[in-house]
């Protein structure tokens, strides 16, 4: 197995996924910088498409610009402002209780911690980290589907779930990666580095790649 340059990785990463869309990290980042519209916006995310949640949140920050504001919606109301988000009648309960846990156990602030973050309803590990990375810029580690794909199809590691992928990595990947690594992993394997089918043809990291369990590409 060929040793994973990292470093080169990052850098043709860095200009290959210019020519992409924006992943919605990105998109959070270019929008807000506040810690609760990203907190927000992540929390939409999550099985939703871009696109889909750039225009939700457009409209539902139309409506809301606190947590004060999301305290006084009815359920119901949220669900029609958030739809057609992925699993929109969960996350539109989760939203709604957002505002009393904030009150009760962070004096109505968006905390910054990743401990913190995930005693929040609807926060899981990858939200937990793209707030603290976006909203907060401190060192998080990001790391979905297409993150734990990607770095084991590269030889990098090798994990069975994004959870131990994120925990393997905080103690191998150097900490300079972390902020980005999201971002240009998502892109790519939004692009390129796809689930099913990857175009390994045009890869432009095809040279550092050991292409462990890919089988049909293109």
């Amino acid at each position: 197995m060929k040793q994973v340059n990292l470093s080169a990785i990052y850098k043709i990463l860095k200009e290959e996924i210019k020519k992409y869309k924006v992943p919605v990290a990105d998109l959070i980042e270019i929008q807000t910088k506040d810690p609760f519209k990203v907190l927000i916006a992540t929390i939409l995310s999550a099985r939703t498409k871009d696109e889909t949640t750039a225009k939700v949140c457009e409209r539902l920050f139309s409506k809301i610009k606190s947590a004060n504001d999301l305290e006084i919606l009815p359920v119901k109301q949220i669900e029609k402002l958030i739809y057609p988000v992925g699993f929109y009648k969960t996350k539109a309960k989760h939203l709604k209780r957002l505002p009393i846990v904030l009150k009760e156990e962070f004096n109505k602030n968006i905390p910054d911690k990743i401990e913190d973050l995930l005693k929040l309803p609807g926060v899981g590990r990858k939200t937990a980290n793209l707030v603290r990375a976006v909203a907060f810029k401190k060192p998080a580690l990001a790391i979905d589907v297409h993150c734990h794909r990607i770095f084991n199809r590269l030889g990098y590691i090798k994990t069975k779930n994004p959870h131990e992928t994120e925990m393997v990595l905080r103690k191998k990947l150097p900490k300079r990666y972390w902020e980005k690594i999201n971002s240009l992993f998502v892109a790519f394997g939004q692009n390129t580095c796809r689930p099913i089918s990857p175009w390994c043809s045009r890869c432009p990291i095809i040279s550092n790649c050991n292409q462990v369990r890919i089988g049909k590409k293109r």
